[in-house]
C-alpha cells in the first residue's frame, strides 16, 4: 500500500486560521454549519426519551411482583441504568456542540418519543417497555439518517445507543415468549 500523499492531508493556511479562531468553541468548528442547532434539538428529544425511559424502568423495577418478578425486575434495573448512561452521553454531546441539555422535568413527557407507564401487571410492564424500545429504535434510525455525514461523532454515538436499544427490545420480546 502506498503512503498517502501528504499534500491532501495537510490543512491550508485558511483552515489553520479558522481553527485558531473561536477557541472557546472547542470541537465545534465552522464546518458544523447550519446543522448544529438542529442536531442539538434532535439530541434533546432523544435525551428526554432516555430520561422518561429511566423513570419508567425504575418504576417497574420497584413495583414488579409475582413469581417471575425478581428476574424481570432485575432486567428492568439493568435497562434503567443503561438508559441513564445513554442520557449522559447525549447530554455530554449536546454540551460539546455548544448546546444546553434540557433536563426540565415539566416538559420531559411532551418532548419524549416514548411514553411513561404506570402498569402494575408484569406482562403489561414488559409490553410497555418493549413498545418504548421499539419507538426508540425507530427514532434513532431516523436521527441517524437525518444526520448522515453532517456530524460523524454524533452519528457514531447514536449508532452505539441504537445497538443497545435493539438489544433491549430483543430481551423484552423474549420475556413475552416465556
Amino acid at each position: 500500500m502506498n503512503a498517502p500523499d501528504k499534500r491532501h492531508l495537510q490543512l491550508d493556511e485558511k483552515a489553520l486560521d479558522r481553527a485558531r479562531q473561536h477557541l472557546d468553541d472547542g470541537a465545534v468548528t465552522p464546518s458544523y454549519g447550519p446543522w448544529r442547532d438542529e442536531i442539538v434539538k434532535l439530541l434533546n428529544g432523544a435525551l428526554a426519551t432516555e430520561l422518561v425511559c429511566v423513570l419508567r424502568y425504575k418504576r417497574h423495577y420497584f413495583t414488579a411482583h409475582g413469581l417471575s418478578a425478581p428476574r424481570i425486575a432485575e432486567e428492568f434495573l439493568e435497562h434503567a441504568n443503561a438508559e441513564s448512561g445513554h442520557a449522559d452521553r447525549l447530554a455530554e454531546r449536546i454540551v460539546q456542540l455548544g448546546g444546553s441539555p434540557d433536563f426540565n422535568p415539566d416538559s420531559l413527557t411532551q418532548r419524549s418519543h416514548a411514553g411513561y407507564d404506570e402498569s402494575d401487571n408484569i406482562k403489561a410492564m414488559v409490553r410497555s417497555n418493549l413498545v418504548a424500545e421499539r419507538v426508540a429504535v425507530e427514532s434513532y434510525r431516523q436521527m441517524i439518517n437525518l444526520i448522515g455525514d453532517k456530524d460523524p461523532t454524533t452519528r457514531r454515538i447514536l449508532e452505539e445507543v441504537l445497538a443497545d436499544e435493539e438489544e433491549h427490545a430483543d430481551e423484552l420480546a423474549d420475556m413475552l415468549k416465556e
